[in-house]
């Protein structure tokens, strides 16, 4: 069924349209935002809440709707009931860009999400009691025309009026000025920092200056490349060896032994074991006596204080595995500067 959204549109706007290639195509191309210690903006910005999730792209096509993770994973039987939402829409041919998360105590937590994360079976994934929530913020495609190169607030405003939003969909809203003191605010409420983004900017398949992180706390993905062996009472492993990419290589960042509890512990050794390998990943020597190596493959999202000179993590703290982001593109996250 077509909305007849796209006739609504200026004349300038609907000359950028274009045929599209299938939605699984588009959802593999996400666009992504960029570090940046910015805090004062003119016009022409908005600002909406970053959430502390995962990103999900979806399709509906042909009758099917595909729920795809950055790296191209399916993850309908993850999370059935957006499926069932996206399925349920009276619009039957778009592709949209969203976040994944959980709620605890009216704050979005990755930990929580992360009860959720991997699970395939229904009964299993409702005897968590973890209730998901999927927040829409981009439409990359529409009644079979491709929507990218139109406006943000354009895109924005299809996608308000395309879907039908009860739980478990949410649109997600925006301010139209921000700067320090929003970000302040977003931070006193326990928010995760704000995205910036160009109102007028198109949607980029590449991480773009166009869309900004403004964070209230450090943290970030490091792969996985090693653990430690457990002391004392303590099972599984002692700590996990944390790295980033640099030029093709694997840097050594530290180590966190905390944020765990004894069934992460547990799971993680169980899944390092099984990616054993005899030699360190890194390049940089690692002077752990215990050290086991593992193939760098497992992504951890990692909070921390700050970096130390050398370049490794202070006060780091475990909050979870991620599985939608590929191991190869994680770096070292550094802040574009204000301009």
């Amino acid at each position: 069924m077509t909305t007849g959204l796209l006739d609504t549109l200026p004349a300038d706007h609907a000359a950028r349209l274009r045929d599209a290639p299938p939605g699984a195509e588009l959802a593999a191309q996400a666009m992504l935002a960029t570090l940046s210690d910015r805090r004062e903006f003119t016009e022409g910005w908005i600002f909406e809440r970053k959430l502390d999730g995962i990103r999900v792209l979806a399709v509906r096509e042909h009758g099917h709707v595909r729920l795809l993770s950055r790296t191209g994973r399916r993850l309908n039987d993850s999370y059935p009931e957006i499926v069932e939402a996206l399925a349920a829409q009276d619009c039957g041919d778009f592709t949209v860009d969203g976040e994944i998360v959980a709620f605890s105590h009216g704050r979005t937590e990755f930990s929580r999400l992360q009860q959720r994360m991997g699970l395939t079976d229904r009964r299993r994934i409702e005897a968590t009691g973890v209730a998901v929530t999927y927040y829409l913020f981009d439409l990359l495609r529409l009644d079979g025309r491709d929507t990218r190169a139109l406006p943000l607030r354009a895109r924005k405003s299809l996608l308000r009026r395309a879907l039908a939003y009860r739980p478990p969909l949410r649109l997600t809203t925006h301010r139209n000025e921000g700067g320090a003191e929003l970000l302040a605010k977003a931070c006193a409420s326990g928010w995760e920092g704000l995205i910036a983004k160009r109102a007028d900017s198109r949607y980029r398949t590449t991480r773009s200056t166009d869309w900004l992180k403004l964070k209230c706390a450090k943290d970030q993905e490091f792969v996985v490349g090693g653990f430690t062996e457990p002391a004392g009472s303590r099972v599984g492993l002692g700590a996990l060896l944390l790295g980033h990419y640099e030029d093709g290589r694997l840097r050594y960042a530290g180590k966190v032994g905390t944020g765990f509890d004894r069934t992460a512990l547990k799971d993680l050794r169980a899944r390092l074991d099984e990616l054993a390998r005899p030699r360190s990943p890194f390049s940089d020597p690692v002077r752990e006596r215990t050290a086991h190596w593992a193939e760098p493959e497992l992504v951890a999202q990692i909070a921390f204080t700050e970096w130390t000179r050398d370049g490794m993590l202070r006060h780091p703290r475990y909050l979870g595995l991620r599985d939608d982001k590929p191991a190869t593109d994680v770096v070292r996250e550094r802040p574009v500067e204000a301009t």
